[in-house]
């Protein structure tokens, strides 16, 4: 927009340099070269005739000067004419005909205010959008707006009548969000996502009801990976009713149950906890199926009283692993890396940190895509390798150079961009959170009050009303959604885990389901829609 604004300044002072260029010239030519003075409104006259092909002659004989003059006249006309289309014209036709996102918003309540569009901020409002949260940008730059508004019709703001806030501007301009909103609607309200960690104290000061830093976030769930492994609770659980709760579980290498199928292991029977779902090679497959091979990358997720996690856990665990030294490795030591790297320190894992930048806090400097310097770091003997890096196709890289130096390392990537996830797993990573998912789910699920296992891989828990009285196996939730269904939450507070095909639900009842982000919006189109 402010290149166009000056281009077109640019072409209006060509053509009125060019009309008092030629009235000048053509007034001293007429007087010097024919002898034949006119005056200078004449002058201005022929050229303004010319300029417009409206037509002139009245002074038409000129001798060979005047005329090379009058011709070039011509040529300069024809040309700013055709320029015309282009840098005046074209736009502003096309400004008349296109859609203009609206500058406010009127009759809407119950919706989130998003200031600013980033890949954070997209992932929120298609999460907003599975939960029918209708989601307002507010947009800066028009012809980013536009281009959004064309997209999705997503109408301005509304402060007052909005469910929440989401700040993700540049930090200070956060800050100064948060204090309108305030101001306009002291009781919505706002969250803010935070690119500087030390920020988050002062976005709290203005008013912000929650600070995220999304490079934090990450750090914290590349560690769980690792940390789970070794810590004596089940991270990630969510609790459902008392005694009862849901949580992801990872298998340790050396684990009794590596090797065999999930068939085989018989984890149900030998525990009393239910297996509703299981993460291998990156997908995530509910109800597992027999012939699924569990091993040290297995991610089980479970439902169960803590009496039958805590049994399941012991058969995941590996009596003979120990954390050797530099075992492993964090490449990339930023916000996200020391994250890791903290979280490790407390739960006791040994680490060696790979970085580009040589500090106190760095043990090797060098690239990780490099395979001297892993070699350097231990990636042929080390057992997990954390990629913190800021760049996408660097991590993408490392992760081949990685699988070819050490294919049993357990690679566990950041990704930036969504979309970067599916091939990180097809070069190799274990477990790959994205950056822009993590704070998306996460902010979501503050919004509207919803649990969320597992904020990269999108499982969620939620509670619903039964479409219908009748029993689990006539609604086919399973099959026709492939939701899973963990428990019944009674009129009377009572929650029900032990459920069958003739299991009854009532009208009073509520349905407790876990499922992949799809998996809970067909279960809404199916039943709800």
């Amino acid at each position: 927009m402010v290149g166009r604004r000056r281009l077109i300044r640019s072409y209006a002072a060509a053509f009125a340099g060019a009309i008092v260029f030629f009235t000048l010239a053509y007034d001293v030519g007429m007087s010097f070269f024919e002898e034949r003075p006119r005056t200078l409104l004449h002058s201005f006259e022929v050229v303004m005739q010319t300029f417009t092909t409206t037509g002139y002659g009245q002074d038409a004989g000129w001798g060979p000067e005047m005329t090379v003059l009058v011709v070039g006249m011509q040529f300069t006309s024809l040309v700013l004419i055709f320029a015309a289309f282009p840098i005046v014209i074209v736009p502003l036709v096309e400004d008349a005909l296109a859609t203009s996102p609206p500058t406010a918003l009127e009759g809407a309540e119950g919706h989130v205010i998003v200031c600013r569009h980033s890949p954070r901020t997209e992932t929120l409002r298609d999460e907003l959008d599975a939960r029918d949260v209708p989601a307002v940008l507010v947009e800066p730059d028009r012809e980013t707006a536009t281009d959004l508004f064309e997209r999705d019709r997503r109408g301005g703001a509304g402060v007052e009548d909005a469910l929440a806030v989401v700040a993700d501007d540049d930090d200070e301009v956060d800050l100064s969000i948060a204090m309108s909103a305030g101001e306009a609607a002291p009781d919505v309200p706002v969250y803010s996502i935070v690119d500087d960690p030390a920020f988050e104290t002062y976005h709290r000061h203005a008013g912000v009801e929650e600070a995220f830093s999304p490079r934090t976030l990450l750090g914290r769930g590349l560690a769980n990976k690792i940390t789970t492994a070794v810590s004596t609770e089940l991270e990630g659980s969510v609790e459902v009713g008392r005694d009862f709760s849901i949580g992801e579980l990872p298998l340790q290498p050396g684990s009794a149950l590596c090797g065999q199928t999930f068939a085989e292991s018989g984890l149900e029977d030998r525990t009393g906890a239910r297996v509703i779902g299981a993460w291998s090679t990156g997908e995530f497959r509910t109800p597992p199926f027999p012939g699924l091979v569990l091993d040290e990358h297995t991610v089980l997720l479970v439902v169960g009283s803590e009496r039958d996690l805590d049994r399941l856990r012991e058969l995941t665990r590996s009596t003979v692993r120990r954390h050797r030294r530099g075992e492993v490795i964090i490449a990339g030591y930023g916000v996200v890396g020391s994250t890791v790297g903290n979280a490790l320190a407390e739960a006791g894992v040994p680490r060696t940190v790979l970085d580009v930048e040589e500090r106190s806090t760095v043990d090797i400097v060098g690239d990780a895509t490099d395979p001297d310097v892993l070699r350097e770091a231990g990636v042929e003997d080390g057992g997990t390798v954390v990629l913190a890096l800021d760049d996408d196709t660097t991590t993408l890289l490392a992760t081949f150079v990685i699988r070819d130096l050490n294919p049993h390392a357990e690679v566990i990537a950041r990704a930036d961009e969504p979309e970067s996830v599916r091939k990180l797993y097809r070069a190799g990573a274990d477990y790959v959170l994205s950056l822009s998912s993590v704070t998306g789910r996460l902010l979501a699920s503050r919004i509207v009050g919803e649990d969320v296992v597992s904020f990269g891989q999108g499982i969620k828990v939620v509670s619903v009303p039964p479409p219908e009285s009748t029993t689990l196996g006539d609604l086919e939730i399973q099959r026709r959604t492939g939701c899973t269904v963990v428990a019944v939450e009674r009129r009377d507070g009572r929650v029900d885990t032990d459920l069958a095909e003739w299991t009854e639900v009532g009208e009073h009842d509520t349905l407790v389901l876990a499922g992949t982000d799809d998996d809970v919006a067909r279960y809404d189109e199916v039943f709800r829609g």
